[in-house]
């Protein structure tokens, strides 16, 4: 019985391979509005029925394909963050930024799907937020690291921001000042600006050299969430660590407390 089952599993694990690589072809092709479970199911010789045993609906493919999307992205930026792990913050975050521009370029229609128009009817469920959070959580990680180590340049923070920066980092990463929230989610949004106008052809007769732009550009989102350079005069203002219990700051940048 044992046996059957495994190869069960095996054959079923093919198969859904197979309607996945299949659906990526429509997407390239097509797109992803018009993503059809019957299309899919022709190209592969296979009577629509049979394929609703492995995807019920056409929202169901679509979150399998968003879900490895993410996840691919996710590996590619982890893997990269971790050969720069012992290099300066500011270079662990570049390191990133260019592993997912690397990603996004390889694989065109994925970012698309993920990070392109919405799909008409679809709406992704709470099950795609994990395989989605792996990228923002190496940058709330490498901040983290930066702000328990050597320091970061706290972000200024406008008063009218404050009480919707206290809500983001209550909901993302409460060990992190609001102002570094409130900055990483403006970086986060930035990176994916950059990334799509190069995806999607909007800097055509703009940029040309595109590389040593992104990586000027993301070195300059690593400075506006606070990170430093310490191996060179910094272009931001002077470090700020994590602070005693006790003390804080004030709207103007400086230290106050006992």
């Amino acid at each position: 019985m044992s046996t059957a089952r495994g190869a069960r599993a095996r054959a079923r694990t093919e198969i859904t391979a197979a309607i996945k690589d299949e659906a990526r072809r429509q997407l390239a092709a097509e797109g992803a509005a018009k993503l059809s479970l019957r299309a899919v199911a022709r190209e592969l010789g296979m009577v629509s029925s049979a394929l609703y045993r492995y995807f019920p609906s056409r929202d169901d493919l679509l979150t399998a394909l968003i879900i490895d999307a993410y996840d691919s992205l996710g590996e590619a930026a982890e893997s990269a963050h971790a050969k720069a792990a012992d290099a300066e913050p500011v270079q662990q975050w570049t390191t990133v930024c260019e592993a997912v521009r690397a990603w996004a370029l390889a694989h065109p229609h994925e970012y698309a799907l993920i990070y392109g128009s919405p799909v008409p009817g679809y709406s992704a469920p709470d099950s795609t937020v994990p395989a989605a959070s792996r990228v923002g959580l190496l940058f709330i990680g490498i901040v983290r690291d930066a702000l328990e180590g050597r320091g970061i340049a706290l972000p200024r923070l406008p008063a009218e921001l404050r009480p919707e920066a206290e809500r983001m980092t209550a909901d993302l990463a409460p060990d992190l000042p609001p102002e570094v929230v409130a900055a990483l989610v403006a970086a986060w949004a930035q990176l994916y600006g950059l990334v799509g106008f190069e995806v999607f052809g909007q800097f055509h007769r703009v940029v040309e050299d595109r590389a040593v732009f992104f990586s000027h550009a993301a070195a300059q989102l690593a400075y506006s969430v606070g990170l430093l350079n310490h191996g060179r005069v910094s272009e931001a203002p002077a470090p700020r660590r994590r602070q005693a219990k006790g003390t804080g700051t004030d709207s103007g940048g400086r230290r106050v407390g006992s």
